[in-house]
């Protein structure tokens, strides 16, 4: 039988963020197997989409690039290379990382323009506590101890003394495994409220699992160390180094945001004859025992079902939608799937003339600590990257909202909301109502998998799902797994892997769970999200 007359094989990936668009380009690669991505949305990119609001450009929830993967590392910087002039070395542009070096010349398929370049960016970041700046990640710093008070910062680090001694055992609670770090006076001022702002529920109730795959690794103590080492530290390339990822000053970030990236990966997908349909869903899954034959997609435009048949699916879907679809025996299984909980969020995206004081902060995010609003993080935009904003005279900002698909945020109108979130701003001293030019609102529901609630009972769906031999869960609401960017690029890696060399599927699941991807902070953004990446 010649080549020609070999049936194709098909894999289809039920979504289009980083996951399922890394597969889908990693199978091309790799095999001669053939990608179709079906995505709900009318973009790609998933949560690291970009949206375009009259040439004004959001990011939702803030995506560094970096990794601590150099695979990661280089995959991307082989979509979007460094732009010339972002190093040292007008001549010759270089990146060092993990005691590696790499030259950032494009391989394989050429950018689609010029303009198919990453910035190097500063990071800064602050807290908002009081209505005063605290520096972040936090440090007990001269300017940490001024903000609080110098009877305040004894508080708290008798507090911490405190911890080191009676430590809590075991750490059943997100609140025992904050309180064993940062001692209790430091968990209430800095991470309690804001953690529950975030997800909704009282610490007590989220899992000690989600501070060790988000903050694993840092104490106070940590913190200090890096405050009175960073002073000598010169890192003027993009090194990822041995150190907590969240310390890291310097980060890549595409020119227009990082749905450019995958805006990219999309292009080479298609180029290399992969298919990408958007605005259509996955709506049934045919199996023949334990294995899926076949996919029901529904076109949101036409209504029209058509079924696509497949030798391999991988689903970035919802956990809990996919199990649905595969319409368990055990009924156990199915109310599990059904509870697991889920946060939603909304970004409002106000234009100013102006911010108050008329100096723009030069943060890229600021995290609104204080109780008496309900936003959870400030963008500038202006800050991640000067291309975002159409004119360069106005001021750009998200302000982040969590929230709960019904709630109160959730259903007001978006001019009501837009009004809302314009006064949080102007009660916590940062605007001036009559500075705001425009403004528009994004809802993401299901954004952030939660660690509380059925969460406890995820190893029955993960042995559920394990049984088909052809399923491959990855990404973020796949995995239902709190994963930064480049955490699902590398469990869609891990099932290309098991796919075209056999590797183990166990592989998929071990990402983000062994100690060497855990991204560590002191700060609260971890807590929340982050935004991830």
């Amino acid at each position: 039988m010649s080549s020609s007359d070999k049936q194709q094989r098909i894999a289809v990936i039920a979504g289009a963020g980083p996951a399922g668009l890394t597969a889908a380009l990693e199978l091309l690669r790799q095999s001669d197997i053939t990608p179709i991505v079906i995505e709900a949305d009318t973009q790609v990119g998933g949560l690291s989409k970009t949206i375009n609001y009259r040439g004004n450009r959001m990011d939702l929830g803030g995506h560094r690039f970096f990794s601590k993967s150099d695979w990661v590392m280089r995959w991307w910087q082989e979509i979007l290379p460094v732009a010339e002039g972002q190093t040292q070395s007008s001549s010759a542009i270089r990146i060092h990382y993990q005691g590696q070096s790499r030259d950032l010349t494009p391989e394989g398929l050429a950018p689609a323009s010029s303009e198919a370049v990453m910035l190097v960016r500063q990071r800064l970041s602050r807290i908002l506590y009081r209505r005063r700046f605290f520096d972040y990640p936090l440090t007990l710093n001269a300017n940490t101890i001024k903000n609080l008070g110098l009877v305040e910062a004894f508080r708290i680090g008798l507090s911490y003394g405190e911890a080191q001694l009676t430590a809590r055992s075991p750490e059943i609670t997100l609140e025992d495994f904050l309180i064993n770090r940062f001692g209790s006076r430091l968990y209430r001022t800095f991470f309690k409220d804001y953690t529950e702002k975030v997800w909704g529920v009282p610490c007590q109730e989220i899992s000690a699992e989600w501070g060790a795959q988000r903050i694993k690794g840092l104490s106070i103590a940590t913190a200090i160390r890096h405050a009175l080492v960073r002073s000598f530290r010169n890192s003027v390339d993009t090194s990822n180094r041995p150190t907590e990822t969240s310390l890291i000053e310097r980060f890549l970030y595409p020119k227009f945001g990082p749905g450019q990236m995958w805006d990219e990966v999309a292009r080479r997908v298609t180029q290399l004859g992969g298919a990408i349909h958007l605005r259509q869903r996955v709506i049934a899954l045919e199996r023949a025992a334990e294995k899926i034959v076949s996919i029901d997609v529904l076109d949101e435009t036409t209504r029209a079902v058509r079924r696509v048949p497949c030798d391999f699916f991988l689903s970035a879907m919802p956990v809990k939608d996919l199990i649905a679809m595969l319409r368990p025996d055990e009924v156990h299984i199915a109310q599990i799937a059904a509870d697991l909980p889920y946060r939603s969020f909304m970004t409002a995206g106000l234009l100013l003339r102006s911010m108050r004081g008329r100096q723009t902060p030069t943060d890229n995010w600021i995290y609104v600590q204080e109780p008496d609003v309900r936003i959870g993080r400030l963008q500038i935009f202006n800050n991640w990257s000067p291309a975002l904003v159409a004119d360069p005279s106005t001021i750009w900002l998200g302000l982040e909202y969590f929230c709960d698909q019904g709630d109160d945020l959730w259903i007001m109108e978006d001019e009501q909301f837009l009004n809302f979130a314009i006064g949080e701003l102007e009660k916590i001293g940062l605007i001036e109502r009559k500075d705001v030019i425009d403004g528009t609102l994004v809802r993401v529901p299901s954004a952030y998998p939660a660690y509380f609630g059925a969460y406890n009972q995820f190893g029955h769906l993960r042995n559920y799902l394990d049984r088909f031999s052809n399923l491959y869960p990855i990404g973020r609401n796949g995995m239902h797994r709190y994963n930064n960017q480049d955490h699902s690029m590398l469990t869609a890696n891990a099932a290309v892997d098991a796919i075209v060399k056999g590797a183990a599927k166990k592989e998929i699941w071990n990402i983000n769970a062994e100690e060497s991807y855990h991204e560590e902070t002191i700060g609260a953004d971890e807590v929340r999200h982050a935004s991830a990446s």
